[in-house]
């Protein structure tokens, strides 16, 4: 009997075809095709912008079909990387087809695959950040037998018209439900839509986001997802960001993932919750306990913390949310359930107590092992996150930790178990690193970090050079500075990158 079990998920190819995603072949999408009235396939890809792209084939026989599944298809890859010349822009897309999808929003029975890059003789494009993921995770499998999986946490704010029915008070809209939030429903609906597409859903729900302003209501909503095999993980927040603007298009709602919506209001996050497995097995606990293997994996986040922001916080306005004693983190070091932290220990099911039984009286004593839950979460990046490349450093990170001789020590001295936020505790803080303040001052710090991800051949130098240059550019070393009591110009700003993310 097959492990698998396709009963109740959501994806109409899995159920359909009877396998899961990663088992697909070329032979399952057309028998899908012939066998559902499919008309047209969509070949998606991600460009420098962080933003997918579609290629449209009208299918005009089985023959084509097969064509095209076969060979992929040429791009200019100059139009979508700066980094490659015109002069020789020619790239391949193939598709792969784990990733195959029925999409939610066309009129024309379409199935959207997401493809990789590849050069002229065939080779995948070293600089693809897809590719430098996947680069990164058989690097850290190689040199140390650990994989990596990771999830995010999306957050996004929704802007409408404000009805003034049910209002509630500014920063109060934490897991609140209809009336007093609007937009539910946008949420449900892309959570469904996420998970017939492949997406892995643990939950969703409002956020603490909630304000007016000039009669626009602003409501910040999250889907978390569950942890998976980190390329997975970034397919999947990349199919998921833009099914949700999708659906904000359908309802004629601007939906952003900007880091910072408007002064003195919770920006929106994208929180990586991470965790290293080894034969099957979560390494990240040990005897219901922390296992220092993760604590060395923390250690690679904190000690690359200042140049992964290079690649998860990627615009000005990101350093508008890593303010010193707000929501977010600007304090390099860890804690246990400490939201005030930079890598966060979330509480797990590590204790005896029977929680089951007790809530519910007739049910049988749960003797199940759940310690397997336990992540650990990278708390600094936003929706601006070139996300291959974020999980591909924190890939990297871990690494790092792992093969760095002082990492426990080097994690005992930067745990905290205090507010860092709150003042009665600046003796704490003054002696921790902080994090970067401007675009600028984190392409510094990766130019001084790059040599850790250039190990093993994971990110190019030419890579490297493209975010420094693309960093630079923005030149906002002081701009935090400049712009600190100007809140007109601090909107003009945020404006100018409400979409950017």
């Amino acid at each position: 009997m097959k492990d698998f079990d396709s009963l109740l998920n959501p994806n109409p190819l899995v159920t359909y075809l009877d396998k899961c995603p990663a088992d697909f072949t070329k032979a399952d999408i057309i028998k899908y095709i012939e066998n559902n009235g499919i008309e047209m396939v969509n070949f998606r890809y991600v460009g420098e912008d962080s933003r997918l792209k579609e290629l449209n084939f009208s299918i005009n026989n089985k023959k084509h079909l097969d064509s095209f599944l076969s060979s992929g298809e040429r791009v200019d890859g100059s139009s979508l990387f700066s980094n490659i010349e015109a002069g020789s822009s020619d790239l391949y897309v193939m598709p792969r087809f784990k990733t195959a999808f029925l999409n939610p929003f066309t009129e024309i029975p379409t199935i959207d695959i997401l493809c990789s890059y590849f050069n002229k003789e065939g080779n995948h494009l070293a600089s693809s950040p897809e590719y430098i993921l996947r680069k990164a995770q058989q690097t850290l499998i190689s040199q140390t037998g650990f994989s990596f999986e990771a999830m995010g946490e999306l957050e996004y704010y929704i802007m409408s018209e404000n009805q003034g029915l049910y209002q509630i008070a500014n920063q109060k809209g934490y897991h609140e439900s209809a009336p007093f939030t609007k937009w539910d429903k946008l949420r449900k609906e892309a959570m469904r839509a996420i998970t017939q597409a492949g997406g892995l859903i643990k939950y969703g729900h409002s956020e603490v986001g909630y304000f007016n302003i000039d009669n626009t209501y602003y409501e910040q909503n999250e889907i978390e997802f569950l942890p998976t095999n980190v390329e997975d993980a970034a397919d999947q927040l990349i199919i998921a960001k833009w099914i949700i603007r999708m659906i904000g298009y359908k309802y004629g709602l601007p939906v952003s993932f900007a880091p910072k919506i408007t002064v003195g209001k919770a920006g929106s996050g994208l929180h990586i919750h991470t965790r290293l497995i080894k034969n099957g097995k979560n390494a990240m606990v040990e005897n219901g306990q922390l296992s220092n293997n993760a604590k060395r994996a923390i250690a690679g986040y904190l000690s690359l913390a200042p140049s992964l922001t290079a690649f998860g916080n990627t615009i000005p306005t990101s350093y508008l949310r890593l303010v010193p004693n707000q929501e977010a983190p600007t304090n390099i070091c860890w804690g246990d359930r400490n939201r005030s932290v930079l890598v966060r220990v979330p509480l797990g099911w590590t204790g005896n107590t029977n929680m089951l039984k007790d809530a519910n009286p007739l049910e049988l004593p749960d003797n199940t092992d759940y310690s397997d839950k336990q992540t650990v979460e990278f708390r600094c990046p936003d929706g601006s996150a070139d996300i291959y490349l974020l999980l591909a450093g924190l890939t990297v990170a871990a690494r790092h930790g792992l093969e760095m001789e002082n990492a426990l020590e080097f994690a005992q001295k930067s745990y905290v178990d205090v507010n860092v936020f709150k003042d009665e505790f600046k003796e704490i803080t003054k002696n921790l690193a902080q994090l970067p303040s401007s675009c600028s001052e984190s392409a510094d710090y990766l130019k001084k970090q790059s040599d850790i991800y250039k190990k093993y051949d994971v990110f190019s130098q030419a890579t490297i050079d493209g975010i420094i240059n693309k960093l630079k550019n923005y030149d906002d070393k002081n701009l935090r500075k400049t712009i600190k009591d100007n809140p007109s110009e601090i909107e003009r700003l945020v404006e100018e990158y409400l979409h950017f993310a």
